[in-house]
């Protein structure tokens, strides 16, 4: 069994993987489209797109398979629901949805369909995730009571350009996104690593002072006005996780833009930019060269990408990185973010020609999202508690 793949936004995340679902020896055909139609077309033409369509509603009447989407991020839910709805599986881009309710609806949807869904969560492939979870399983650790995950990426870091690319001449409006709605590199870094889920959230937001018009009430879409924000969980299993969104921060992102802190009774992990620790009672062991990804790809392909962004889309693998699971056919093509892409790519091919569950599959991406939607809510409340719905485990 192969699949056609319709990718969906012509952005500056869509190209690494219109050049690994090409060349993956399960994907018969990779289509293309965006609101824009020049950019379709230039897109395109340069990826070697063979077969374009005029718009989403187009691509979902078409015979194509399965629609990956790389839209702006509030758009993610309700297209997801759509391409369901149409019998198609999904690919999304994080975050999954922005509201509860479209959560839920997907769930619904993957459960009454049979339909694959997967979340594009790049932090779930990262190297400090992998390690974690081979040494928590290993019982290294001992028992794991807290944790940190950090989504640390200044504005001035590549986002700007990337919300003036998507956003045209209203970009601001929608560079206001909520910091606690883009939370599944922090929480998913996290709970990919313990495999709990957050029950309660109590989240404090900082209110911007730049002045710029960006996280500005009076011009945002969003009513936000947080450029940074910080959450406090309460775990299923009693422990705790905190987590930081930070927009506004003097922090060198492009090296490394999400952090984790794993503390257990045994043995802890700790990462910063460019060191990363693994610690017992009895010492420390630097192993930062454990979590390097040595660049891959060339950089000439990545003209359409801000500069502020090409380090993340140049990562390849780490040490500790199966290598040996990835389609021979991907090798010398560009990875990213951590070296996730590979294996994101390769994931959601397998999950729909295999007929299983994505690692980062309807239920788990709902655990990444759901934390942080409320804990937003939270915010605004002045930093109430709030509890979190749970959706439970994806099924057999």
């Amino acid at each position: 069994m192969s699949i056609s793949i319709g990718v969906v936004g012509a952005g500056q995340f869509a190209p690494s993987f219109l050049r690994l679902w090409t060349a993956h020896p399960d994907v018969t055909e990779v289509r293309l489209t965006d609101v824009v139609p020049e950019r379709t077309a230039a897109m395109a033409e340069k990826q070697g797109v063979k077969v374009t369509h005029s718009s989403f509603e187009d691509m979902l009447d078409s015979d194509v398979d399965a629609v990956a989407i790389f839209t702006q991020r509030w758009l993610h839910g309700e297209m997801a629901i759509r391409a369901l709805e149409a019998g198609k599986h999904v690919y999304s881009t994080v975050p999954m949805a922005i509201e509860a309710d479209q959560v839920a609806r997907i769930i619904e949807l993957v459960r009454e369909t049979g339909l694959t869904y997967m979340m594009g969560e790049t932090s779930y492939y990262y190297p400090s995730s992998v390690y974690c979870r081979d040494r928590l399983a290993k019982g290294d650790f001992g028992r794991v009571f807290y944790s940190e995950g950090d989504y640390v990426h200044d504005m001035d870091l590549g986002f700007y350009a990337a919300y003036q690319y998507s956003g045209g001449e209203d970009w601001k409006k929608t560079a206001s996104f909520p910091p606690m709605l883009y939370p599944t590199h922090a929480v998913g870094n996290v709970l990919s690593v313990t495999g709990q889920h957050a029950t309660h959230v109590s989240c404090v937001g900082v209110k911007d002072d730049r002045g710029d018009g960006v996280f500005d009430k009076s011009v945002s879409q969003f009513d936000n006005d947080f450029s940074n924000a910080t959450a406090l969980f309460t775990l299923a299993d009693g422990g705790v996780m905190r987590t930081n969104e930070m927009r506004r921060v003097g922090y060198p992102s492009h090296i490394r833009e999400s952090r984790l802190r794993v503390f257990g009774t045994e043995g802890s992990f700790e990462q910063l930019a460019t060191t990363t620790v693994w610690q017992t009672k009895e010492g420390v062991e630097d192993i930062s060269q454990l979590m390097e990804t040595k660049p891959s790809g060339n950089a000439e392909d990545l003209d359409n990408v801000d500069p502020a962004l090409r380090d993340a889309f140049l990562s390849g693998l780490s040490p500790v990185h199966d290598r040996s699971r990835l389609p021979a056919e991907f090798a010398g093509l560009h990875n990213g973010h951590e070296g996730s892409h590979h294996f994101l790519a390769d994931d959601f091919v397998r999950a729909v020609v295999d007929q299983k569950i994505p690692p980062v599959n309807a239920w788990v991406a709902a655990r990444f999202t759901l934390p942080g939607i409320y804990a937003h809510q939270s915010a605004l409340q002045g930093g109430v508690q709030l509890q979190i719905p749970d959706h439970g485990n994806a099924p057999a």
